[in-house]
């Protein structure tokens, strides 16, 4: 379990990279915006360089603070807290002890967000990409569109590279979403 912890890249993840760089760059986007952590920061980076522009970094697009589960498998936290994960998946109210909860990550990434649309004037036309992680991504998704936190759960979570893609209508944006955990992989024809 990552959460904030900052690694690399393997080389998995750099061709994963690669191909979605390819992907957001034919979106013609308006900026990119990373985490700092390295391994959505490296992503921006791929994506960035295709589509000719610049990396702003933002360290509140981190992954969610995992607190004390941070760097331990599955296994070692359901050794620990028998049915802690399960409550956590479930609840997006509920943290990890010394951790964040859901809740949480999405209160400091709207902010983000809401920044972004003040600085890019007529941001709709061309869209701005944010390069996060899988439960930030999920935390905020759900409060764009106005979730009740007890429905957040119903978005499963994403792939590595997996994209979301929300458009946003009026001045005060209201949201929809038009793509969950899109992928630059394509499957071979014979798998059905």
């Amino acid at each position: 379990m990552q959460g904030q912890l900052d690694t690399d890249l393997s080389d998995l993840g750099r061709r994963q990279a690669a191909g979605v760089a390819e992907a957001m760059a034919a979106l013609d986007p308006r900026a990119v915006v990373s985490s700092d952590l390295r391994r959505a920061y490296d992503t921006a980076v791929a994506v960035a360089d295709r589509a000719g522009l610049p990396v702003e970094i933002d360290a509140r697009l981190r992954e969610t603070h995992l607190g004390q589960w941070q760097g331990l498998t599955h296994t070692d936290v359901d050794a620990i807290a028998p049915g802690a994960r399960s409550a956590w998946r479930a609840d997006a109210t509920w943290a990890p002890p010394e951790g964040e909860s859901r809740v949480d990550v999405a209160r400091r990434s709207l902010r983000v967000v809401d920044e972004l649309l003040d600085k890019h004037e007529r941001w709709g036309l061309e869209p701005i990409i944010l390069v996060a992680h899988g439960g930030l991504i999920g935390a905020l998704t759900a409060a764009l569109l106005d979730l009740p936190v007890d429905r957040w759960p119903v978005l499963g979570g994403l792939g590595n590279t997996g994209w979301v893609q929300l458009s946003g209508y009026g001045d005060v944006p209201s949201w929809r979403l038009d793509v969950w955990n899109a992928s630059a992989e394509v499957a071979p024809d014979d798998v059905l």
